[in-house]
């Protein structure tokens, strides 16, 4: 018997696991974490609802941590199987990973601080830095396009997804005692015509569907009018003599950002004032990016190839260490501070949010998809006061949701994608959206014509 079961972002968007049962063979697919209320997420995050033990393999569809986050965790546990993803996202694991102990451990240290204040116990973080070596030692990279065996009867595939550098459709064919079986697993898709990587690869004979659906009932704005946009909420602060501060993916999302800014220096259409990438991580992925050119798409090819470093130019700094973020504290001029992470719910981003969040000068930039309950998703419905690190702070800075730079497919290109296999799909399972989201793109399936289309509960399980 074939069976998949859904354990996590079922009617949400964190925590992607979803685990497919050929015959006993047992193939977890994503470990992300859980991302909301903090008291929440911890107990989710440190429990699987599984076996840990039951699993003989893991494939990771792209190095987001909401996909990748609780690997570490996973092992910690008793996983020993081989874990399984392309080779960009093999390299970006390992500072990725690295990055949310180091970060995990410094939040915990801070909130342990405060929790002391209040007289509350003292928690630990899910997992150390010691924890992620051994997770590391069991990965292994394949390149696009490229089949490998599991068993004697399955195989995969990975198909570029264009979502985030590395990013894969997972394609797994399963002989099931002389019966062929074609299982499909979008992970995230991303957008035609965005800078950088590639447009997502259309599988088309599939038989079964797990589609993500973060963005299922909404449309993106032209991209082509994002640098407009950028240009003008830059130039609106400046003039009132604030900061931008931008809670940012250290991954895709901040390159994205540095491209445009690039560009708009380049045309002078915004004030020479210094911009500050505080991501050490920011810094190890963009060195990443230059060395996988096989997920570039030409254009960005070619100016990799005619720019010494298209990441880089005057006004622009990276910020590593610790003394040199904390100095940014102190900045009296206009400036740019782009900071993880990217829902603002860890990293240097909640000490910028925390000193700077009360000044109405100032300008909170929200670039990227905020899930439930975090504090970029508060920050962006502008909540009058928010939570930092467990203290209140009045939310009076001006602030901007930027949609434009969204890595992922709307409702459009999603019904577009699914609708080139329309004929072939047997089962469609929506997952990864927030609830109203997921139930839309269920709706829109139907209605163009495809059978069994299913919105998984969490811990729901189907027979394939």
């Amino acid at each position: 018997m074939i069976s998949i079961s859904f354990h996590g972002a079922t009617r949400t968007v964190t925590g992607s696991r979803h685990i497919l049962d050929i015959n006993g063979y047992r193939i977890l697919l994503d470990c992300g974490l859980f991302q909301g209320r903090r008291s929440e997420t911890y107990e989710r995050n440190l429990n699987f609802p599984f076996n840990v033990r039951s699993i003989n393999t893991l494939l990771i569809s792209h190095a987001h941590m909401d996909h990748l986050g609780n690997v570490p965790n996973l092992v910690k546990q008793g996983f020993s199987g081989d874990i399984h993803c392309t080779a960009a996202t093999f390299d970006l694991a390992n500072i990725m990973l690295m990055d949310a102990a180091n970060i995990q451990q410094s939040d915990i240290e801070f909130v342990n601080k405060i929790r002391r204040k209040h007289n509350e116990s003292e928690i630990g973080p899910l997992y150390t830095i010691n924890d992620v070596p051994p997770a590391l030692k069991l990965f292994d990279g394949h390149s696009y396009d490229h089949s490998f065996n599991l068993t004697d009867n399955v195989s995969v595939i990975f198909r570029d997804a264009g979502h985030i550098l590395g990013s894969a459709i997972t394609e797994l064919n399963i002989n099931d005692n002389g019966r062929n079986l074609k299982v499909c697993f979008t992970g995230d898709l991303g957008r035609y015509n965005m800078p950088i990587i590639r447009d997502p690869y259309v599988v088309s004979d599939a038989d079964i569907l797990i589609i993500e659906s973060t963005y299922g009932e909404r449309l993106h704005t032209d991209i082509r009018n994002a640098q407009n946009k950028l240009a003008g909420i830059i130039n609106q602060t400046v003039s009132r003599g604030g900061k931008l501060i931008v809670p940012s993916f250290a991954l895709e999302r901040t390159q994205e950002l540095i491209y445009s800014l690039h560009q708009l220096k380049l045309d002078r259409s915004i004030p020479d004032i210094p911009i500050f990438i505080d991501s050490p991580l920011a810094i190890d992925a963009t060195d990443i990016f230059r060395i996988h050119p096989e997920c570039y798409d030409l254009e960005t090819a070619e100016l990799l190839r005619t720019q010494a470093d298209p990441f880089g130019f005057r006004g622009l700094r990276y910020v590593s260490t610790v003394e040199e973020s904390k100095s940014l504290n102190h900045l009296k001029t206009p400036a740019m501070i782009i900071a993880g992470s990217g829902m603002a719910e860890a990293g240097r981003i909640l000490h910028h949010l925390r000193n700077n969040i009360n000044n109405p000068k100032n300008t909170i930039l929200i670039v990227g998809w905020q899930a439930e309950n975090t504090l970029g998703r508060k920050i962006a419905e502008k909540w009058q006061e928010v939570s930092i690190f467990g203290e209140k702070h009045k939310l009076r800075s001006q602030v901007e949701v930027f949609n434009e730079f969204s890595a992922h497919a709307d409702r459009n290109d999603l019904i577009k994608w699914t609708l080139a296999g329309k004929d072939k799909w047997k089962q469609v399972f929506v997952v990864h959206g927030e609830e109203a989201a997921s139930l839309s793109l269920a709706n829109a399936f139907r209605d163009n014509g495809l059978q069994n289309v299913a919105v998984p509960e969490l811990g729901q399980s189907f027979t394939l």
